[in-house]
């Protein structure tokens, strides 16, 4: 196995993927059988700066550079190989988000994440006028803030993409972005694979009169699908991912993607009535339509596949973040008492204890809105615990609570799609939230009232997605992407399926009513603290 990797590395038979994720920046290197042989990782996080969630360039690079140089050191501790050349490299990152450049190619604001929620004027008047659901994370949704707003730099945007598009434009010259990706900036014409048009006519009736003259699809990154040609790294590319100069210029890029294209791929759900539930920092599920929704729903995103196929999002804005705050409370006090305690350790204890919990999670609510979520109608974060004196409350019960509480949300948003009747024959999650067998799975079944499959790939996530991209961008049997996945990458990977049981899903039905109805407090607690 070793010599085959190895040959592999040699002959430039791999494919690397690289995912900026909203907290981990991951490089996932794949072999000629599609399996990841080496990773390399950067911790970060994002910033609020005067109001706006955001993260600097400075930590883009370091933490592209990072990530890939732990990555090729890795190739060379394991297979004594210096990695000159890779067979084709993709780059995904967070959909969503404001990155708009002038005509120098200067950043004109610094980078808006997916995570502000400061778009409501906008997102209400676009949805009306397009009569399509535009969230305020979307990219055309910040524009038209902008724009509203009447903000200085309006007038000298040449250039808007995401995060990914930005990175993949650094390392090829190529304005382009992946038709997932895009289908998050702008509605999608999911015949014509392209930008509707009668929505860019709207736009330009909308922002007539405004500092904004530009037209709209010329500011727009090129869509293109999975599969097709997106350009080829550069000298100056190759620089900026490996500036020792070990990495060779000339290795073809697939089109940039988002998270929520990579997930599909990394599920393999991408085929109709297939879907996956993506639980991170946010958290999001994806199913894909058979045909249109009837309604506009504000709660659900139109978005595409990799190869311009439409899809139902319900995404929502916070998950694990409120998990992950009470472990490093939990991790504080085990320090403070001298045991060291891993973190695997310390997750899967915490995890485990969850199981132990009452299905109803003792009677206690909680809402981890370290960020504004647009689903239940709150335009800020503020992180809620709640109990009364009644309430059972244990470790056991406390940990299912947040458990349950992270997809509370997304719950409320798949409700709308029962409404619409859409059928869904497989569900798979993924993310860090499933690493522990059975907790996370368990309690996602019962909030999705469906069956759940994890496969033993759910960590590897959207970092070996885009890997999977693009390896898919040399693949020359003319395959689907739907049967490259299914004929070569999973064939042999069934995963585990976990069925809701009755109680499970009777006691999160009490605890999603209880969720309903307290919002209010978390209004409340929005205007107390202000």
């Amino acid at each position: 196995m070793i010599a085959k990797t190895k040959l592999d590395i040699m002959d430039g038979r791999t494919a690397l993927g690289i995912e900026f994720g909203s907290t981990r920046i991951k490089a996932v290197l794949i072999g000629s059988d599609l399996v990841p042989i080496a990773a390399g990782s950067f911790e970060w996080e994002n910033t609020l700066e005067n109001g706006i969630w955001t993260y600097s360039l400075e930590n883009i690079w370091k933490g592209l550079r990072v990530s890939y140089r732990k990555m090729a050191t890795e190739v060379f501790e394991k297979y004594g190989e210096n990695l000159t050349t890779i067979g084709s490299i993709g780059f995904s990152a967070m959909m969503h988000g404001y990155m708009a450049f002038d005509e120098n190619d200067e950043l004109l604001v610094p980078f808006r994440t997916w995570r502000n929620s400061i778009t409501a004027e906008a997102e209400k008047k676009l949805t009306e006028v397009f009569q399509y659901n535009i969230p305020q994370r979307w990219s055309i949704a910040h524009l038209y803030q902008a724009i509203l707003n009447q903000e200085e730099h309006v007038s000298d945007v040449r250039f808007l993409t995401t995060l990914a598009g930005y990175i993949h434009w650094q390392m090829t010259g190529q304005k382009v972005l992946g038709v997932g990706d895009a289908s998050g900036m702008f509605p999608i014409d999911t015949a014509a694979k392209n930008y509707d048009r009668r929505m860019l006519d709207l736009f330009s009736d909308l922002t007539k009169g405004t500092a904004f003259t530009q037209e709209l699809n010329q500011v727009l990154p090129q869509v293109i699908l999975a599969g097709e040609s997106a350009g080829s790294l550069t000298q100056e590319g190759a620089y900026l991912l490996d500036p020792t100069g070990t990495l060779q210029a000339g290795i073809p890029l697939c089109p940039p993607e988002g998270d929520a294209g990579t997930g599909m791929v990394a599920t393999n759900s991408v085929r109709q009535r297939t879907g996956n539930v993506s639980a991170g920092t946010s958290a999001f599920a994806m199913i894909v339509l058979e045909e249109k929704l009837k309604k506009v729903h504000p709660e659900i995103d139109l978005v595409t596949t990799p190869v311009g196929d439409l899809v139902a999002m319900v995404h929502t804005n916070n998950c694990s973040s409120e998990i992950n705050a009470w472990v490093n409370l939990f991790r504080e006090f085990s320090e403070a008492l001298g045991l060291e305690i891993s973190g695997d350790k310390l997750y899967t204890t915490l995890f485990e204890k969850a199981l132990e919990g009452t299905p109803d999670c003792g009677g206690m609510l909680s809402y981890g809105y370290y960020s504004g979520e647009n689903i239940t109608g709150m335009n800020e974060g503020r992180p809620l615990f709640v109990r009364t004196p009644e309430s059972k409350f244990d470790l056991a019960n406390f940990m299912r609570l947040h458990l349950s509480s992270a997809f509370g949300a997304m719950r409320i948003g798949m409700e709308i799609l029962k409404e619409e009747n859409i059928q869904i024959d497989k569900l798979v999650g993924h993310g860090g939230i499933f690493k522990t067998p059975e907790v996370g799975q368990r309690i996602l079944a019962s909030a999705m009232e469906a069956p759940v499959t994890v496969m033993e790939t759910a960590g590897e996530g959207g970092a070996w997605g885009i890997a999977l991209l693009a390896a898919y961008q040399l693949e020359d049997t003319g395959l689907s992407l739907a049967d490259f996945l299914e004929q070569k990458v999973f064939a042999s990977s069934e995963g585990v399926t976990i069925e809701p049981m009755e109680e499970d899903l009777q006691g999160y039905s009490e605890f999603i009513d209880r969720y309903e109805k307290g919002l209010s407090i978390e209004a409340e607690a929005i205007t107390a603290l202000k």
